[in-house]
């Protein structure tokens, strides 16, 4: 298992935004594209503007999960001070199911970087209890483990993140 970990540290996802943790669950992220986000890849924006599905093989239809998306890497990677940005958030997800079952409390926000390139992370924690999550305030100055804090949900049991920048007109035809 820790060599399933090994992209999240050489991507700096593991030290910027969550800690070192044992990975337990299997979560499938897949966009419209039919193509499963693997750590690193990059995704062009245009390709990620609807929210993916999400699918949590773990536990049992007792066992809840919350889902986390986030940037980074804002307002660019050189210097990211607004660190970090809110994409998505969806909790009380069932295992075995996908993020369609849960109760979405942060819309989906699609990744529109401008400068640089960004990592978009997907972060599954499993919860304690149901309905025990609460919304942060912004989606702004976010942090995933702040929010995994105060939320008692201690360290996540999978991650991923895939990298965008932003598209010319030319990149997109």
């Amino acid at each position: 298992m820790a060599r399933a970990l090994e992209p999240l540290i050489v991507g700096r996802v593991i030290g910027e935004v969550i800690d070192t943790f044992s990975l337990s669950v299997k979560m499938t992220v897949i966009y419209n594209s039919n193509k499963p986000v693997c750590n690193g890849h990059e995704f062009f924006p245009s390709a990620v503007t609807t929210k993916p599905k999400v699918e949590v093989d773990g536990g049992d239809m007792r066992t809840f999960y919350t889902l986390v998306m986030t940037d980074p890497d804002v307002p660019g990677p050189s210097d990211p001070y607004l660190r970090e940005h809110l994409h998505w958030l969806v909790t009380d997800i069932p295992g075995t199911t996908d993020v369609s079952f849960g109760r979405e409390v942060v819309s989906y926000e699609n990744p529109r970087p401008n400068i640089g390139i960004h990592r978009f992370v997907f972060v599954l924690f499993k919860q304690k209890r149901r309905q025990a999550v609460a919304a942060p305030p912004s989606r702004d100055h976010f942090s995933t483990r702040n929010f995994a804090t105060s939320n008692d949900l201690g360290l996540p049991v999978a991650a991923v993140y895939f990298n965008a920048q932003r598209e010319t007109a030319a990149r997109r035809r």
